[in-house]
């Protein structure tokens, strides 16, 4: 079986699921998740009540299936606010000079953001929309990084029934352009400037032109960063702080229906027109203040600080927002990038601000891992008692690295994936389970999936398709103004079963996995692979920093593999050692999938978010001619990849 993480009773004795296990009569965590997901209306029904939801009228019903599974309604005919829930309530509850959340700035400035000051900003700048016009079913947008103002301005937009639409900030005009028009915003909230790695980002001059190609929105919102000087139009731009600045009246929260629309959020548009998920307040609520509670054990009105290295513009910003804020707990909030400007900055922050849990793309830990111990070893982080990982697979050797070198075996991995359509997780572990290396032990709490082949067959110890068989509150209520493409994107490839896309796998053990997504599969005479596999077996490589491999067309095997590496810094591999990690892939994983090139690049293309884009390395392997993609961390990487890639043409 290898190895096993196993929880430390101090961890198991004093966890939140431990103590609801023991309330409600449930001797095992794997219990409480059959019984969860077996019987959705005991679960989703009493989920509020569990946790502390504030209604303003109690549902009448849990669900409304009768439009069948695509179509599921929540919570008939209950009224709440996601935004109140995390804003005014918590204030109320835990007191108003309780943290919210700590922002730093790149350059070492600092805010400090109490439940009450929050709850000022969000009633101010809610007041100001009101002024203008928005209302119930309007979109405002937020094209900034997180910062107080752009966090404030989501929750606003929500607390008077609008709706929030988040927008990576590292969006190129375009893209921006395709979001703003799509949703036909009526606000956008956006920032003069920040700082990204020592450089200042002149974010106003890419909302204005934006905004020419969408003709969308007719006001623009700018928060004051950087204080540099920016285009400016005196009939659409206003300072945030004059138009909150003042005494202004305190709004009533608007009472939403449960089903109501909360956020708004585009999936990266790498490929085709992206896709609007429409999150409903209910949705947008117990999800991520399920996962929070129950996974990664936030304590409610502790002194919790969550850290999860993301964008506003990605889910797991807003994701972070909710379920913390929800609990009465802090998270940090960080500008810039986290190796700038000294490679410990991620230690160093986590000990200064006492962060309990912290979460990443596995990028970023092999990122952390190539630093060495050393770098962690400066400081005090006694302060963690979870890592969480997402956005991609996580391999063996760095998941031990974090957990055995880095955690001292004291702390759980929520290795955890879902996505944006469902603002949440389907797979993630509580921190009361035993762990295998990498795995995200299996599914959330009422969250009914499954792993199944092209026929929409169960499979174990094989590869297959992640599906769900049952709905949950906090799937996209369809697609923003498009619900044929909803049915065809998740209901159509097995009728009946939401559809992910992901390659999964259920071991012999009962434990999951995520290979990656169901397009990145390799196919090599007929046998299917995921990438992640491969790359296991390239990282172990003492001078391997990371890996991606990709299939190539070939006449014989349908398929080939090829991979490039990125060296750890100082490093270099010979070709005989090259050769060697070919054998060695053949060796752990089987002849047939030995590579048929290792190729060596200084840097992957990436997200900001860290995420290998393995579609644009396939594609360039391919012979296609690849444009750098408005997501991207590093353009320039595409041209070091494309020189490595010219020997196999």
């Amino acid at each position: 079986m290898g190895y096993i993480w196993t929880p430390p009773p101090e961890v198991v004795s004093t966890a939140n699921v431990t103590r609801f296990m023991e309330k409600h009569g449930f001797p095992t965590y794997k219990e409480l998740v059959k019984a969860s997901t077996r019987d959705m209306k005991w679960f989703w029904g009493n989920l509020p009540s569990w946790l502390g939801v504030e209604w303003f009228r109690e549902p009448r019903d849990v669900v409304d299936l009768s439009r069948g599974p695509e179509w599921a309604k929540w919570y008939i005919g209950g009224r709440l606010n996601a935004a109140y829930n995390v804003v005014d309530m918590p204030a109320k509850r835990y007191g108003a000079g309780k943290e919210a959340f700590t922002w730093v700035g790149e350059d070492g400035s600092e805010r400090r953001v109490t439940y009450g000051e929050l709850r000022d900003m969000v009633w101010r700048f809610a007041a100001y929309l009101r002024e203008e016009g928005v209302g119930k079913g309007d979109v405002v947008s937020i094209y900034a990084p997180m910062l107080p103002e752009s966090i404030a301005a989501m929750l606003a937009a929500m607390e008077i029934g609008a709706i929030a639409s988040p927008i990576f900030s590292g969006f190129a005009p375009p893209a921006v352009a395709q979001r703003l028009a799509d949703s036909e915003a009526k606000v956008m909230v956006t920032v003069d400037g920040y700082y990204r790695k020592g450089r200042k980002i002149i974010l106003k001059e890419n909302a204005d032109e934006a905004r020419k190609q969408a003709g969308y929105p007719a006001r623009v919102v700018v928060i004051r960063r950087l204080g540099v000087d920016v285009p400016w139009n005196d009939d659409v731009d206003v300072w945030w702080h004059r138009v909150v600045e003042g005494k202004r009246p305190t709004p009533e929260p608007e009472e939403t229906e449960a089903e109501d629309p909360a956020l708004l959020l585009y999936t990266s548009g790498t490929t085709g027109k992206p896709k609007g998920a429409v999150i409903s307040h209910a949705g947008a609520l117990l999800q991520p203040s399920k996962e929070h509670y129950f996974n990664l054990d936030i304590k409610p009105g502790s002194s919790d600080r969550l850290w999860w290295i993301s964008d506003i513009g990605w889910m797991m910003g807003p994701w972070q927002v909710f379920g913390s804020q929800f609990h009465g707990a802090s998270h940090l909030v960080v500008e810039g990038g986290i190796d700038y400007p000294a490679r410990d900055r991620v230690w160093s922050l986590i000990e200064k601000y006492r962060v309990t849990h912290f979460g990443f793309a596995a990028t970023v830990a092999r990122m952390l891992r190539s630093y060495g111990i050393e770098e962690v070893e400066k400081h005090d982080i006694s302060s963690l008692r979870a890592f969480g990982n997402t956005g991609e697979p996580i391999d063996p050797q760095t998941w031990l690295w974090i957990v055995r070198d880095v955690g001292e075996e004291k702390r759980p991995m929520i290795n955890l994936s879902g996505g944006t359509e469902i603002f949440g997780c389907f797979v993630l572990p509580s921190p009361v389970v035993p762990l295998k290396p990498s795995t995200l032990w299996g599914p959330g709490l009422g969250m009914d999936v499954d792993v199944v082949d092209d026929n929409g067959n169960p499979v174990r110890g094989t590869p297959g398709y992640l599906v769900a068989r049952k709905p949950a509150p906090s799937m996209t209520r369809g697609l923003w103004r498009d619900p044929q493409r909803y049915i065809e994107t998740y209901w159509s490839r097995f009728p009946g079963m939401w559809y992910h896309g992901d390659l999964a796998l259920i071991d012999e053990d009962g434990y999951w996995f995520i290979l990656g997504r169901a397009d990145d599969v390799i196919k090599v005479a007929g046998k299917r692979i995921g990438p992640a596999e491969i790359e296991a077996v390239l990282n172990k490589h003492e001078k391997v920093k990371e890996s991606a491999c990709v299939g190539v067309p070939d006449p014989v095997k349908g398929e080939a593999i090829v991979c490039l590496i990125v060296p750890k810094p100082g490093s270099s591999l010979s070709t005989k050692e090259l050769e060697a990690l070919k054998d060695k892939v053949a060796g752990e994983v089987g002849k047939p999938f030995k590579p048929k090139e290792i190729l060596v690049v200084e840097d992957h293309p990436r997200t900001r978010s860290g995420k290998i884009m393995r579609r644009l390395i396939r594609a360039m392997a391919r012979g296609h001619r690849v444009e750098p993609s408005p997501v991207m961390e590093n353009p320039e990487s595409l041209e070091a990849v494309r020189r490595a890639l010219e020997r196999l043409h």
